[in-house]
């Protein structure tokens, strides 16, 4: 007879609290819903992930935004682009800065990508669970929100 074991969740690193100041730009004070928890969730993700992407072009030019632009350098920040990429919580439109001279190439969310890492590794798993391609479309409609072809 085959027993389930539990899976005993050991964090890898601690856990550094957040400040109360940046918890009260995505979580009001008091009770709150799933559905509130979960969007501000999705909203913190989406500003983590547009912060960590506006570090890697900053890295790439060589200067912050607003700073003084080196004068060897010839390429500029040019904006943004609206990318929409599915994560583990559902579809999020990020906000991907652009460079002048199309040279940058994010790493956090490569250029073309549509899947935040996770995603696949659970398409995987449903199926090695044995579920059909018609019930992972339902799934991933009623989970994601998202519509996908069976074919």
């Amino acid at each position: 007879m085959l027993r389930a074991r539990r899976k005993t969740l050991t964090p890898d690193t601690p856990l550094t609290p957040v400040p109360a100041e940046i918890l009260g730009q995505f979580v009001r004070q008091g009770p709150i819903s799933a559905g509130e928890l979960e969007a501000a969730v999705r909203r913190f993700k989406k500003a983590i992930i547009e912060r960590a992407v506006g570090g890697e072009l900053t890295h790439h030019l060589g200067y912050p935004p607003g700073g003084a632009k080196p004068e060897e350098t010839t390429n500029h920040r040019n904006g943004t682009s609206e990318k929409p990429v599915l994560t583990d919580d559902g579809a999020l439109a990020i906000d991907v800065p652009r460079d002048r001279e199309g040279t940058f190439e994010p790493r956090l969310i490569a250029k073309h990508a549509r899947r935040f890492t996770g995603f696949d590794d659970k398409i995987l798993a449903l199926y090695a669970r044995g579920m059909t391609v018609r019930e992972m479309q339902g799934f991933l409609a009623d989970m994601y929100d998202v519509e996908v072809s069976p074919i």
